[in-house]
């Protein structure tokens, strides 16, 4: 295997992470903070580091080869955590190495759980970074979902490959340009958001911050109580409103600007099915909190809903402690952690059009066994839905059950409550941020965790963040072969 196209790309990458840490430097030496020094000397490791591997490829890129993309995917999110996971460890915030590569893990694959405590008083470099790392990290889950999983085929991705790059009508025509169109959409809803908290009562900071996890639906925060330190209905439905932004295929939003298909950001069968089980769950969500005596009317129902959509998009926001509402609603939250969002969006979790592939796949059996001699030919959004995507998603949804159920063990080996490894599983693999429970739950954090647990939720971010698939094909003895 011909690796100079993959260190020249990782060196860019590489290289242009290091520059994007000046700007939490500057932050930091603006209010005095010694931190600065921290990050302009990650900044310079991270960027010559970068140099040198662009260097060392001779800046040779070339067209991948199918073992290349596999590869280079999944190299590129372990190095820039890697790097990532400099200033933490650096920084005087006291985190061992340990807890720097889980920070930086759960930043860069938008997970959002933290190990860190004292958001309140934290310099505001390192704030910043982790909102730059979901930033950053959400940007790159839109082009993987876009330009490289549908060539790869993972978990029936090829579905989107057609209508992104081969039909007469297709949005733009090279994949350079969809992801030049995407990143445009991305940083226009991000400005859109910090206006919009700004404009409800965030100061500057918190707003920009925020924006960049909401979109990202990463949703680490500068507080420890986190979008509830504000006190704010207003910012409450912000972040709604952009968290589901953020859950949308970012192609529709390509199509709507290019060729004025505003309908289909509603007429899509994914985005209907998605609106529509937020509007239940938060309805049967704000019963349960009627019933039980905690809040009543608007504000049971906001509340409701906030936890519902942060949940399902893999924000991890919270302005509650929903694990309060007793064992139903926790069992439906568990749940929805590994429903997720749409494809093609910042969300995380298995997604929403595999669970209508599987449900396609499930009455197509059914029909076959009542009327054997009678031709049933599936269908998604329209299209014909081909055997090889059913097939692959069939057995993406196995192995991330599967990885699920072995993370969980090894979880429960390592000392963890039942709830706790259950649930912390869920939210690795799902790349949602807060579990369940008294220690890693909405009102927790997951610092207390022995350093094994936490390893094992890194490699847990990792795999889910890519797949799946791409992590199980890389251990493949025949991937290796010459």
């Amino acid at each position: 295997m011909d690796f100079r196209t993959i260190l020249a790309i990782i060196g860019a990458l590489v290289a242009s992470l290091g520059l994007a840490m000046l700007v939490p430097a500057v932050a930091d030496a603006i209010v005095g903070h010694e931190n600065w020094r921290v990050f302009l000397g990650a900044s310079l490791v991270t960027t010559l580091s970068g140099g040198g591997l662009w260097a060392s490829s001779s800046g040779r890129i070339e067209t991948l080869t199918l073992r290349q993309a596999f590869l280079l995917t999944a190299l590129i999110w372990v190095v820039l955590t890697f790097f990532s996971s400099l200033p933490f460890y650096w920084s005087d915030m006291g985190l061992s190495y340990t807890d720097s590569m889980f920070e930086a893990m759960s930043g860069i694959t938008t997970t959002g759980a933290t190990v860190i405590t004292g958001l309140d008083v934290a310099p505001p470099g390192i704030l910043l970074w982790r909102s730059l790392l979901q930033w950053f990290g959400g940007l790159g889950i839109v082009v993987m979902a876009i330009a490289v999983l549908p060539t790869l085929q993972v978990g029936g991705m090829q579905m989107f490959k057609a209508e992104a790059f081969e039909t007469p009508d297709k949005i733009l025509p090279r994949a350079a340009q969809i992801a030049g169109g995407m990143t445009a959409v991305y940083i226009g809803l991000t400005l859109f958001c910090a206006g919009a908290y700004w404009f409800f009562g965030m100061g500057i900071f918190d707003a920009i911050s925020h924006a960049m996890t909401t979109v990202a639906t990463g949703g680490f925060s500068t507080r420890d109580g986190s979008i509830e330190s504000f006190q704010s209905a207003a910012i409450d439905y912000t972040s709604i409103f952009f968290m589901i932004s953020g859950a949308i295929p970012f192609a529709l939003y390509l199509g709507a600007l290019q060729h004025g298909r505003w309908k289909q950001l509603f007429s899509d069968s994914q985005v209907r099915t998605f609106f529509g089980l937020i509007l239940l769950v938060s309805l049967m969500m704000t019963l349960i909190q009627v019933q039980i005596n905690i809040y009543h009317g608007e504000e049971a129902f906001r509340h409701a809903l906030f936890s519902v959509v942060s949940v399902m998009t893999g924000t991890g926001y919270a302005t509650i402690d929903y694990g309060l509402w007793g064992p139903l609603a926790m069992t439906i939250f568990f749940v929805l952690t590994f429903i997720g969002g749409c494809t093609g969006s910042t969300s995380c979790g298995i997604k929403i059009f595999r669970f209508q592939v599987l449900a396609r796949d499930l009455y197509q059996h059914v029909r076959q066994i009542l009327s054997p001699s009678r031709i049933y030919v599936k269908r998604y959004n329209g299209a014909p839905l081909p055997e090889s995507v059913s097939i692959s998603i069939q057995s993406f949804v196995f192995l991330y059950i599967l990885s699920f159920f072995v993370l969980a063990v090894l979880l429960a080996a390592t000392g963890m409550d039942m709830v706790s490894a259950l649930s912390g599983a869920a939210t690795a693999i799902s790349n949602v941020g807060p579990g369940l429970g008294e220690i890693i739950g909405p009102a927790g954090s997951f610092q207390p965790l022995a350093d094994v647990s936490k390893w094992l939720l890194i490699a847990g971010m990792l795999v889910g963040r890519l797949e799946i698939l791409i992590i199980f094909v890389l251990f493949t003895p025949r991937f290796w072969r010459v």
